[in-house]
């Protein structure tokens, strides 16, 4: 698995980091992401298994498996299921072909 599924990673491994400060030590930064809502970080306790499959799917499809899971919690309260979500991935890679 990559280091980094970040596709512009490679301009900035060269750069140093290591006096950097978090957002939330940037008052305006911290404004500017407090306004732009998005995502919170959280906390989480997960099976080793279902972690294995989120991390094993991430690495062939070249993604992040945070963002892999996060997808399948927004389908869950969409109320998705199984066979919604492979009818959809049929159609699109029908698409694609």
């Amino acid at each position: 698995m990559n280091n980094n599924s970040d596709p512009v990673f490679n301009q900035y491994v060269d750069m140093d980091f290591a006096d950097a400060k978090p957002v939330s030590a940037v008052p305006a930064l911290a404004a500017l992401q407090a306004a732009q809502g998005g995502k919170s970080r959280i906390t989480m306790r997960v099976d080793n298994a279902t972690l294995a499959i989120f991390k094993a799917r991430a690495e062939m499809t070249g993604r992040n498996y945070q963002t892999l899971m996060n997808e399948a919690l927004q389908q869950f309260v969409q109320g998705k299921i199984l066979a919604d979500v492979i009818r959809e991935t049929i159609r699109q890679e029908l698409h694609h072909a």
